[in-house]
């Protein structure tokens, strides 16, 4: 039976009070810097809200997601959206594996190349993306340098200026920004596995393809679940290599949903409209999160 204190407050009511005092500071910044502004972007996709009428806005009911959703940009933005996605997870994935297995096997200078291997995920992604500007540069460009000296350009190429290749280089510089956290992740995940598991898998006669489909794999769902999530969330509102690098160009041939937000609500000025094509990209990241934990969630 429950103990009553001499104040009529018993050890559950106090326990309560003592956690809601602990959480509340979390809870109230998570309020502030989460939930307030995305219901604030919610409300104001329903109004007609730009520059000239901040302090009078007019309710326009769906209007806002009506013109997104049949002026066709919305639909380009998100098809260039889901590419970018698929390719960089994909990628990132089948490296970062391929990485984390090197690093995971026992030879001289392992640690120092673990370290080396982390620089690039340090990096600012601002920094980033002037970086591989500089890189990816027609005329003075490293790349262009490399390739024209080893014989596979004849002459340089305008790489983020170029309609079918501006996308190919922010995929480019996503990896080597990206990659670090994904080796990592998996690298974790590999060494916790039981080497007795190994061992007898090796005793009994496993290839290394079969040890690595039938013990590290099955070791390592969990974290790829993780960290393929956290890969396609980051990807998905990716927006500063975009803008630094293409700023949606060449002919809106990277203009993802996060670049086509931007560019309505402060550069047309249509805020309302912006907010509706962040609305609507915040239901669909939503919608994925859910089918794919749904269809990797172990029944």
């Amino acid at each position: 039976m429950e103990r009553i204190l001499r104040h009529g407050i018993s050890e559950r009511i106090k326990d309560k009070i003592f956690l809601i005092t602990i959480l509340s500071p979390a809870l109230l910044l998570l309020c502030f810097s989460i939930f307030i502004p995305i219901l604030k972007s919610v409300y104001m996709s329903f109004f007609d809200l730009s520059l000239t009428n901040m302090t009078n806005p007019v309710f326009n009911g769906l209007k806002n997601y009506q013109e997104v959703l049949t002026e066709g940009a919305f639909l380009h933005a998100f098809k260039i959206t889901v590419t970018y996605v698929m390719l960089i997870v994909s990628i990132q994935f089948v490296l970062g594996m391929l990485l984390s297995l090197l690093l995971n096997k026992e030879f001289r200078g392992r640690r120092v190349l673990r370290s080396i291997v982390l620089i690039p995920w340090i990096v600012p992604t601002i920094v980033v993306a002037l970086l591989w500007m500089w890189i990816f540069q027609a005329d003075y460009g490293l790349m262009n340098y490399v390739l024209m000296k080893i014989g596979i350009l004849a002459e340089p190429t305008k790489w983020v200026a170029d309609p079918n290749l501006a996308l190919v280089a922010v995929i480019v510089a996503a990896l080597w920004r990206q990659l670090p956290f994904m080796a990592t992740m998996l690298l974790a995940g590999m060494q916790s596995i039981p080497q007795e598991l190994v061992e007898a898998g090796t005793i009994d006669g496993a290839n290394k393809w079969q040890l690595f489909r039938h013990i590290t794999l099955p070791f390592l769902k969990n974290v790829i679940k993780t960290v393929t999530l956290v890969a396609i969330i980051e990807n998905f509102k990716m927006f500063p290599l975009f803008w630094i690098m293409t700023a949606g160009g060449p002919m809106n041939k990277t203009t993802t949903l996060a670049v086509l937000s931007y560019q309505t609500s402060f550069i047309e000025l249509d805020i309302g409209k912006g907010a509706a094509i962040g609305t609507l990209w915040l239901i669909i990241l939503m919608i994925i999160s859910a089918i794919y934990n749904k269809l990797l969630t172990e029944k």
